[in-house]
């Protein structure tokens, strides 16, 4: 359920000279008026807290007397156009400089309907707003008094009491009454007095839609940006989430990574046990492993584990050639390379030293004019 507080302000004059009323007030729950006064009786209930206060609105009355309407009709004009030539005929009417005027222009909904406008000062606006801050208050809108007042039926006019002031509504003005004025106004027509239920229900129609809002061009409020603590609780227990998962992750696969080298160790240890060495752990079994394998000429120090980096630094030096290639069991790789060049030959053994073979080489002259040299290559990095 929503709620709203309608309250009248002063008018510009009364603020000036001090002789201001408590203001007339409505309050309306879910569509229903609820209360009503003139007096400071809207304070504690508008104050007092809520669970569902997000929906409720402040919504100020301006005084006919400072703010006249006028609806304005472009049959031919789209609502955007409309309102814009509503505004700058508005400003056309009216007395005084354009800059000290507040002129707003409300949007139809289709074009060929009519245009309210509204023209105050920008020295009403500021009065109003001071007052209402004063009272610490910050409104949602400020609508027109005069714009709640509904169209009258042809050939009368309306005088609706809204608020303290009565205002008199023609088919295309809305004004604050004058008994001198309001004669000459309807010429012909009858001023006859709306109901006061009718107004009533037209003043909330106007709430559910406003025709227009002074709060708006200059007076528009800034958007401030406001966190809900609610949300902002949310995020802070999302952020230590991520935060938490964040640590866990690597603390998880380092757990995992741990738990599979302690088995691929056990494993070692078994193999190892199944070849008749014992050793306390997988360091030791590989290690007793390697030295057999070395004294049977096969592991690490194997035939293929050095002549396949040899090859694969001769591949990427397609001048160098093999002339000869001995192999010894403790894992000593011995090789005779030409090349057209010195360089060829030292590009290939910069590659064997690259993936840490220690290199020895002896130069040499061949009898068909290439360069040659002995090499050993040690088989274990």
């Amino acid at each position: 359920m929503s709620r709203a507080l309608i309250l009248w302000l002063p008018p510009v004059a009364a603020l000036a000279d001090g002789t201001a009323a408590r203001p007339a007030w409505l309050r309306v729950d879910d569509g229903v008026i609820v209360d009503s006064g003139q007096d400071d009786g809207w304070v504690d209930a508008w104050e007092r807290p809520r669970d569902d206060a997000a929906d409720d609105r402040l919504i100020a009355l301006a005084p006919a007397a400072d703010v006249p309407l006028r609806w304005h009709h472009y049959p031919d004009a789209a609502p955007a156009q409309a309102a814009a030539a509503a505004r700058l005929d508005a400003l056309k009417d009216s007395l005084g400089e354009a800059a000290a005027l507040h002129v707003v222009a409300g949007q139809p909904a289709e074009a060929g309907q009519v245009v309210p406008v509204a023209v105050t000062t920008h020295a009403a606006m500021t009065a109003w707003t001071g007052w209402l801050a004063a009272q610490g208050l910050s409104p949602d809108a400020i609508l027109p008094a005069a714009a709640a007042v509904p169209p009258p039926e042809a050939e009368t006019l309306w005088a609706a009491e809204v608020g303290d002031e009565t205002i008199v509504r023609t088919a295309d003005r809305a004004f604050l009454s004058d008994p001198e004025l309001d004669p000459l106004m309807a010429g012909d027509r009858t001023i006859a007095p709306l109901d006061a239920a009718q107004m009533r229900e037209a003043l909330l129609l106007s709430l559910a839609a406003p025709p227009l809002d002074l709060l708006s061009g200059a007076w528009k409020p800034k958007r401030s940006w406001a966190v809900d603590p609610a949300l902002l609780r949310l995020a802070k227990r999302l952020l230590i989430a991520l935060l938490v998962i964040s640590l866990m992750v690597p603390l998880v696969h380092a757990i995992r990574l741990m738990s599979d080298s302690s088995r691929a160790d056990e494993a070692t240890v078994e193999i190892a046990k199944k070849a008749g060495i014992t050793a306390p752990d997988a360091e030791a079994a590989e290690a007793e492993i390697d030295r057999r394998l070395a004294t049977a000429g096969g592991g690490p120090l194997a035939f293929s584990v050095p002549a396949s980096a040899l090859y694969d630094a001769m591949r990427d030096t397609p001048g160098v050639t093999l002339k000869s290639l001995a192999h010894r069991t403790d894992g000593t790789l011995t090789t005779t390379l030409a090349a057209p060049r010195v360089d060829d030959i030292n590009t290939a053994l910069l590659a064997l030293q690259a993936h840490g073979y220690r290199i020895t080489a002896q130069p040499m002259a061949g009898t068909d004019g290439q360069q040659m040299a002995t090499v050993t290559i040690r088989a274990v990095p």
